[in-house]
């Protein structure tokens, strides 16, 4: 799953570095601008961006400076690629939606689906086709799913998109374009209920107010009271779902 390098906050004073070699390999990249800062990428490769006139040993003393910071952040990037390398789907596995597990079973017909009690592959599937046919079925219940909740919220709200789409997006639940567009990730009915609740409202909300003030918010509240307590929930499986390789 791709996904933008994280980013270090970053010692700015490079005389507090460590006069020894540091290890870790990394990547320089020259560029207009006027600071420097270390990017931690999702394979764990690091990359330094920095001003185009910024000697070499600066940056080496910028990188030690942060030493501790990058030895440990480069090895939870690469721990989670260990993950996600390994990550499959197969026959007995369980399979989440709307946050609660259910098992992946191989039947004797030639379709696959959800009848809310299990998923359902072809036994004669390849292995190989099983997580794509997975993402199929997951891509048809948040099509019939988060169509429905936002026509639900619409009439509710009493604000209407001009336009409801799925989509594949990685790093966004959901969005609202500046003509009243929404666009929702399949992965969103991954989540609990109430949490899709949330990102339906947010969406909806946008419609009204295209920013994130107070105003935006009270519409929010307004119609969901406890929406932090569902952002916090959205975020810790945002982290799971780092793990695990949807693609």
């Amino acid at each position: 799953m791709a996904v933008p390098a994280q980013f270090i906050a970053c010692n700015s004073n490079p005389a507090a570095a460590e006069q020894e070699k540091f290890m870790i390999a990394y990547k320089i990249t020259r560029a207009n601008r006027k600071t420097t800062a270390i990017y931690i990428h999702e394979d764990g490769s690091v990359e330094v961006r920095c001003p185009k006139h910024i000697a070499a040993r600066d940056i080496e003393k910028f990188v030690l400076a942060n030493r501790q910071m990058l030895e440990v952040k480069t090895a939870q990037m690469k721990e989670r690629a260990k993950q996600k390398e390994s990550f499959s789907v197969v026959p007995g596995d369980t399979l989440r939606f709307l946050g609660k597990d259910y098992p992946l079973l191989q039947v004797n017909f030639s379709k696959m689906g959800f009848d809310e009690k299990c998923f359902y592959v072809p036994a004669d599937m390849p292995a190989d086709k099983i997580k794509p046919g997975v993402v199929q079925i997951y891509k048809s219940l948040a099509e019939k799913l988060l169509k429905s909740k936002t026509e639900k919220y619409s009439k509710i709200m009493k604000l209407a998109p001009v336009n409801v789409k799925v989509n594949s997006a990685k790093t966004r639940w959901g969005s609202c374009s500046g003509k009243n567009s929404i666009n929702y990730s399949w992965r969103l009915v991954l989540a609990d209920e109430p949490c899709v609740d949330y990102v339906v409202i947010h969406e909806l909300a946008h419609t009204a107010e295209h920013n994130h003030s107070k105003k935006f918010w009270a519409i929010v509240e307004k119609n969901m009271p406890d929406y932090k307590t569902q952002d916090k929930k959205l975020k810790e499986l945002q982290k799971k779902l780092a793990a695990e390789n949807w693609d």
